[in-house]
């Protein structure tokens, strides 16, 4: 099973990115999916996770500024990123749990800055 993450760049504060993680199975295969960050010099930390139900839930600090989705047909999971601060500046990993395994996709960069 292999996990495709793309979409950061960079992008001014105040902007939205759309990051997409994309599965080589039917993600509703997997039990959740959920979207990981990493800032420099840190342990990747939790940021949203969806179930195989849609229940979704996420991390305080992007609360009401992220949303965690997903489209069956085109087995991605996608995490839109609105009103990003500069704190949000990190690297953005995907990941799918099925049957006690975690599969975990590369990294993609968001940068925030002016």
């Amino acid at each position: 099973v292999q996990l495709q993450a793309s979409g950061g760049g960079l992008v001014q504060p105040g902007g939205s990115l759309r990051l997409s993680c994309t599965a080589s199975r039917n993600i509703f295969m997997f039990n959740t999916m959920s979207w990981y960050r990493q800032h420099v010099g840190k342990q990747r930390e939790f940021v949203a996770i969806i179930t195989s139900s849609g229940t979704t839930n996420y991390v305080d600090s992007v609360k009401g500024r992220f949303t965690i989705s997903r489209d069956r047909a085109k087995n991605t999971v996608y995490l839109q990123m609105n009103s990003l601060k500069p704190e949000d500046t990190a690297v953005y990993y995907c990941k799918g749990w099925s049957g006690g395994q975690e599969y975990w996709g590369q990294g993609t960069l968001v940068t925030v800055s002016s």
